[in-house]
């Protein structure tokens, strides 16, 4: 079904940016326009305050005019006014090229120690995680839920049920929020939702505003509606955000150093990309797979799920995902997953291009393809694997004490 995010903070912060374009530019004669405009933009935020629950660009444009009032010693009441047309003055930001030194992470973060580790994060399908540190899961997680919050920038993914009465999801909505960074960017926000794939932050802008280091965040598109890249040199991170039939997926490359600046690391348990999914939240993959082999189809814990509307056996999901993922590796067998599942064969190309975002974003090319520990013993070997493992030392321990003591 066709998810519609009733939250319209993306429009009050349109609206707002539109009023106030060129607002720096006012001597403090006009500074009760700006007041106004501030105002109006509060008025928008209360409106939709019921429907945006939740998500982190209303609760940042929130925190934001409270900032900006105080600054700018506006009243809150007082009269509101229509946003004017927004006009670019000549020489505006977006055609700077300029960029100081400490907006080029390369050049500032790390300058004292040695070259940046650069590690990677992905999401995508129903939906699988590959964790900074490369662990793969598959999980539920439906609803909102953050992937990365760190001082630099937050990343929340919204998840819902891809067929009625299914525990499959996928990512229906993405909002990703830039946090101001000294003389480089300004706080930006881009939000992606079914069938809205923007090619600009949600003010409108391409790049990261009106400070000189402006260029060190940008969005470009690459495929009209469909893939979209985010370049933040400041935080040496790269973003990936595509539409793939009617999901989206996400994946970025990020130092880590930037990964782990984080001020209270134990406020970071949800931090999907670090932590991983919460073990209530993860789907067994191999049992379920196992599942997939002899019934045909992908069965879940609870209730027998409604048919998908295209059907695949198991066979025939295995070649399907074979024309674009040659390797049985996690990809290729997410793939599987996903066609029994939802039997949408867009999950097999959401699969394929996470992959390929991998080989792009990954550092380490030897790690592109992961592969599944097996967990069960082969017949005949008695080495014990996975959690048994510490089970099996600690009988083994308190046979030998037994045989001390005789």
């Amino acid at each position: 079904p066709a998810v519609t995010s009733p939250c319209k903070i993306l429009k009050c912060n349109s609206e707002f940016w539109a009023a106030t374009s060129g607002s720096h530019h006012l001597g403090t004669e006009e500074a009760p326009e700006f007041c106004t405009a501030l105002r109006a933009y509060a008025h928008c935020t209360r409106r939709t305050a019921r429907t945006c629950r939740g998500d982190l660009a209303y609760h940042s444009a929130v925190h934001g005019i409270d900032d900006l009032m105080e600054q700018h010693n506006c009243s809150k009441d007082g009269p509101t006014s229509q946003p004017r047309l927004r006009t670019l003055p000549p020489g505006d930001s977006q055609e700077r090229s300029d960029s100081p030194e400490i907006c080029h992470y390369e050049k500032s973060f790390h300058k004292h120690s040695a070259a940046p580790n650069y590690t990677h994060c992905g999401l995508f399908g129903d939906p699988h995680l590959r964790t900074f540190t490369d662990a793969f899961q598959t999980c539920k997680v439906q609803g909102a839920w953050p992937l990365i919050d760190n001082n630099y920038l937050n990343v929340q993914v919204t998840n819902t049920p891809v067929l009625p009465g299914s525990t499959a999801t996928a990512t229906s909505k993405l909002t990703i929020i830039f946090k101001s960074f000294q003389e480089c960017v300004d706080q930006k926000v881009y939000q992606a939702e079914m069938d809205e794939l923007p090619a600009a932050f949600a003010d409108g802008s391409k790049n990261g505003g009106d400070k000189h280091g402006a260029n060190s965040l940008k969005i470009t598109e690459k495929v009209s509606g469909q893939h979209i890249e985010i370049q933040a040199k400041y935080i040496g991170t790269t973003i990936v955000v595509r539409q793939v039939g009617r999901y989206l997926t996400f994946a970025v490359r990020m130092p880590e150093e930037v990964v782990n600046a984080v001020e209270d690391r134990d406020s970071q348990g949800l931090y999907l990309c670090l932590r991983g999914c919460p073990f209530n939240q993860q789907i067994d993959f191999q049992t379920i797979r196992s599942a997939q082999a002899t019934e045909g189809r992908a069965r879940r814990k609870g209730p027998s799920l409604p048919a998908p509307p295209q059907a695949f056996t198991y066979e025939t999901a295995m070649a399907k995902c074979r024309e674009k993922l040659p390797v049985e590796d996690l990809y290729f067998q997410s793939c599987v997953f996903d066609l029994l599942t939802t039997g949408d064969v867009n999950f097999m190309l959401a699969a394929y291009y996470a992959f390929e975002d991998v080989k792009m974003l990954h550092s380490n090319k030897d790690k592109l393809h992961l592969y599944e520990r097996t967990r069960d013993l082969a017949p005949g070997n008695m080495a014990p694997s996975g959690t048994s493992l510490s089970l099996w030392v600690a009988l083994l321990c308190l046979s030998q004490c037994w045989l001390g003591l005789l």
